[in-house]
């Protein structure tokens, strides 16, 4: 591959989300994980019981593909309604979920992105971390039950896989919201023209204006969503594609201008990242993810309203079923 065909292939990466620019595209990450293989009682995910080989859409038969390996990443935040959850000293919602599709025949990924605000059924868990009933809220909320870390992110794979329809999960990847305004500061800031009047927010994040995105008015922007004319995550997620957009861009130039950037980066993220991937797996999907054509993100149908106390989301069941039938399945011959 040439070195421009390489320039080009990364660009197709720019929709993804921030999880992915820090996670997948700094290999330097790696080196943190490598600490993971040391701890004791590390937190071992089987999704066994989690996969539906048999999918039947419009009257016909589909078989999960053996040859795509699934990435469930999680971008964590405070949650809203933590005093009302079960958890036990965790109030960390999955405020950002993006499932990708490693395809290992056609060396291609594609991504479905869930709205955070998404209603679902998921596990409650106890102080030990074992089901005692189920609940139907905001999906973000399946990541408050359990320990904040591995518990919390097998509870999220359990509910993204039982809303599309048992599809199988192999990994998950989180990444706390923090480490957005220290990525950020690390590249330099973010230069950008402003989407929304956020100005509620952060008097500088006037509608049309251009600025630099400095620590946490980055995070305000690719976060806020509370007390603005349009609430709801649909409009916040416009805001996070742009951001990424212009992320990518600046990391590109940081690492070019400074080869100890990498560097930098796993020593000041490391700490918010758990993971169930081994460092070899680890590895492998970076490897993956550097050289597969990337195929954009797809978005699940649906419709937000303003339920009793906060925004619900309810997708489309057709649209869902036919976004999980193109990426993970194929028809019985």
């Amino acid at each position: 591959m040439s070195k421009m065909d390489s320039r080009t292939k990364r660009k197709y990466l720019r929709y993804t989300a921030i999880v992915l620019v820090v996670v997948f595209c700094l290999s330097a990450v790696l080196l943190a994980l490598a600490l993971w293989e040391n701890q004791n009682g590390r937190f071992e995910f089987d999704n066994s019981d989690y996969r539906n080989d048999i999918i039947i859409h419009n009257g016909e038969e589909y078989r999960f593909r053996d040859d795509i390996e699934v990435v469930l990443v999680i971008g964590l935040d405070k949650a809203q309604q933590s005093s009302e959850s079960d958890a036990y000293n965790n109030d960390k919602s999955a405020d950002f979920l993006l499932l990708l599709a490693f395809d290992n025949t056609k060396n291609t990924c594609k991504g479905v992105q869930i709205n955070r605000d998404t209603i679902a059924e998921m596990n409650r868990l106890g102080v030990a971390g074992d089901k005692i009933g189920t609940v139907k809220q905001q999906i973000a909320l399946s990541h408050t039950y359990g320990n904040g870390k591995e518990v919390s992110c097998r509870n999220t794979v359990d509910a993204v896989s039982q809303l599309l329809f048992g599809v199988k999960i192999h990994h998950y990847v989180s990444l706390t919201m923090e480490a957005v305004p220290t990525y950020n500061d690390l590249v330099g800031g973010v230069t950008l023209t402003v989407l929304d009047d956020l100005t509620s927010l952060d008097s500088a994040l006037v509608k049309d204006a251009v600025v630099t995105l400095n620590g946490e008015q980055a995070l305000t922007y690719v976060r806020g969503r509370y007390g603005l004319d349009e609430p709801t995550n649909i409009a916040r997620m416009k805001r996070q594609r742009q951001y990424i957009s212009a992320l990518y861009e600046q990391s590109n130039k940081k690492a070019e201008a400074d080869k100890s950037f990498s560097i930098e980066v796993a020593k000041s993220l490391s700490k918010y990242i758990v993971s169930d991937c081994t460092l070899n797996q680890m590895q492998t999907l970076y490897d993956k993810f550097a050289i597969y054509d990337f195929e954009g993100i797809s978005e699940i149908k649906g419709e937000s309203v303003v339920g009793e106390q906060y925004m619900e989301f309810y997708p489309d069941v057709n649209s869902m079923k036919q976004t999980v039938v193109e990426l993970f399945y194929k028809k019985e011959d």
